[in-house]
């Protein structure tokens, strides 16, 4: 089993987080083949929560539910609900576009728009949105880039190309670019598994950081990183018949070190997937 040495953020903050976003018998489909079957979660306020689970096990596709990333792509649907505050972000005249403001999401690779300059890719969100900024554009940008531990380092570079950055440093860019749109929620799906272990310690350190003021769910396929980075755990796997599955959720640690389902032990000690 992996044990890491580490201080639950559930031991630093408030006593008790309610929850930000509740899954009720979610559902997903791409056309006729379906890749989540009832998933049921509530993920908590202010806490890190990782996805883990085996390659085509859904973690993708889940948090891409969370926020309406889903229906982009061509004949995919979902059933069931997604409450977001208590609010069905699926119900019948809910903006997906101020779903997806207040839910951000941080892809795999970095996706820095390559005709930007810095500041640009920070300020984008904002004025797609038509947000104002209190203060002016440049303190939002500012701001989301000091929240993205990335101001010291770009502050004389703000009218540079953002895809002339480091890998990490433009995967810390678009956190900025989700940041700068004041979102409650974070989405990262695997954003460290195209850096380089420095870049990867700098992104699990801002996790960290940032639930001190946002919810984040974050995909990834590297055990020590959810022990390391999360609160809450949940384990994804295929069933029989392709569809993902919610094995076992619940607090990082005892997942990890007492799980309740014999899948979650094989699974995190490496003896498949």
């Amino acid at each position: 089993m992996i044990r890491e040495e580490r201080t639950p953020q559930s031991e630093k903050a408030a006593p008790h987080s309610g929850p930000c976003i509740v899954s009720e018998g979610l559902g997903a489909w791409y056309g006729s083949l379906q890749a989540l079957r009832n998933i049921s979660m509530s993920i908590l306020a202010k806490r890190v929560t990782a996805v883990i689970g085996p390659s085509g096990c859904g973690k993708s596709t889940f948090i891409r539910c969370l926020n309406r990333m889903h229906e982009v792509v061509p004949a995919a649907r979902v059933s069931g609900k997604v409450l977001l505050d208590g609010e069905d972000v699926y119900a019948p005249g809910v903006d997906p576009v101020e779903v997806r403001r207040r839910v951000g999401m941080v892809f795999q690779k970095p996706n820095p728009f390559p005709t930007m300059s810095v500041f640009d890719n920070v300020a984008a969100g904002l004025k797609l949105n038509g947000l104002r900024a209190p203060g002016g554009l440049a303190e939002r940008v500012e701001k989301a880039l000091r929240q993205a531990a990335l101001w010291d380092e770009v502050k004389d570079k703000l009218k540079q190309g953002g895809a002339a950055l480091s890998g990490g440093q433009q995967q810390r860019l678009c956190i900025a670019r989700a940041l700068a749109v004041e979102p409650e929620v974070l989405l990262m799906d695997e954003p460290c598994s195209s850096l380089d272990p420095i870049a990867t310690a700098r992104i699990e350190d801002l996790v960290r950081e940032l639930c001190d003021r946002y919810t984040i769910v974050i995909v990834t396929h590297n055990m020590q990183q959810a022990a390391r980075v999360s609160d809450m755990t949940a384990f994804f796997l295929m069933g029989q018949d392709r569809a993902g599955e919610l094995i076992e959720y619940g607090e990082t640690q005892q997942v990890f070190t007492n799980p309740k389902d014999e899948r979650t032990e094989a699974y995190i000690t490496g003896r498949f997937g």
